[in-house]
């Protein structure tokens, strides 16, 4: 009897094991918000223009009509899929209604990595004629993308030939190394220089494969911000792990004013907001083989500006017609230029 007692119990104690993980599972996914939807315009009709590749890489700031033009014009004047995991309705308003010209223009809202996986966000994202990746939490993009059906969408969307656009967080995300803001900070130059290989400089990878962006690291409000110091770290951090038969990194700063217009060959050209909206090409030769922790000490940096008028062919970061050629110099946890 005494057997059957202790039997019974042990039972029971696994029922109630199994019941109250399944309730805290259930209450655990009844907690994620749905993801948002938001459409405009005939989602079914024809694209009426050819579809092509590009990029645009755009700064975060205001959005240059003429870019958003070239970029619709690359997705066939069709159908844009905004993924997004902040910004929502606004944007679908801003570019079927206020830029118009395409025919359509749906937005996801990201609130959980479980929804990359969801039916009807991958088949949307797979019939798109452009992918536009909006601001926001870059960090967000890297839990909820990073090894999903969504990262392999966009890049297979990109190497099919079709054009992605991103701005701000939505740019952060693009290179073969990125800023991860994963510690849901977002760290400024003088922190970066005083200790680039540091944790708060979260360096990921294995994310997108943009053959374009191979080799690259992207950063968004870049003069506004003053981030070119910042971007010196991305590049220290970044080639650590990097074999010395690869060449050098190179960095791409984009100002709130601009966005980089990239070619499927690769030549990019400036949309500007205001006169001096520039790309910045930061040369990571002078960024090599830094392996102790402290401030940054890198004597001689290259840094090209790219404006109107420039062209800059990537992923080698040549520049034609720039608008300036700058040294600069890291010493001590600062940024100064070099003669």
């Amino acid at each position: 009897m005494r057997m059957q007692h202790v039997l019974a119990r042990a039972a029971f104690l696994l029922m109630t094991l199994i019941t109250v993980s399944l309730t805290a599972a259930v209450a655990q996914q009844a907690s994620v918000q749905p993801y948002e939807h938001y459409a405009f315009g005939r989602l079914n009709s024809s694209t009426p223009g050819k579809v092509s590749g590009g990029l645009l890489l755009m700064g975060g700031g205001d959005r240059n009509i003429d870019s958003m033009k070239w970029f619709f014009g690359k997705a066939g004047k069709g159908h844009i899929v905004v993924i997004s995991a902040s910004y929502g309705e606004e944007i679908g308003q801003e570019f079927y209604h206020e830029i118009g010209g395409i025919q359509s223009a749906e937005i996801f809202v990201f609130h959980d990595r479980s929804q990359a996986t969801d039916k009807k966000i991958l088949d949307r994202m797979k019939k798109a004629d452009g992918i536009f990746i909006a601001g926001g939490d870059q960090a967000r993009y890297v839990r909820y993308w990073r090894g999903t059906p969504v990262e392999d969408i966009i890049n297979a969307h990109v190497a099919a030939g079709k054009p992605l656009a991103g701005t701000s967080a939505g740019l952060a995300i693009l290179g073969e190394k990125l800023y991860g803001a994963m510690d849901d900070g977002s760290i400024k130059s003088p922190e970066a220089l005083a200790d680039p290989l540091g944790p708060a400089n979260t360096i990921e990878g294995d994310f997108l494969e943009l053959s374009l962006l191979k080799g690259v690291i992207t950063d968004s409000h870049f003069k506004e911000r003053a981030r070119l110091g910042r971007l010196f770290a991305f590049l220290a951090k970044g080639q650590t792990d990097r074999a010395a038969d690869q060449p050098a990194m190179i960095g791409v700063g984009v100002d709130e004013s601009a966005a980089l217009a990239v070619e499927p060959d690769g030549s990019g050209s400036i949309y500007a907001t205001e006169p001096d909206g520039y790309a910045w090409i930061v040369d990571g030769s002078g960024l090599r083989g830094i392996t102790a922790r402290g401030p940054l000490d890198a004597p001689r940096v290259k840094v090209t500006g790219v404006g109107p008028g420039s062209v800059v062919h990537l992923p080698s970061g040549r520049v034609d017609a720039p608008v300036f050629v700058r040294n600069y110099a890291a010493r001590a946890g600062a940024v100064v230029e070099a003669p």
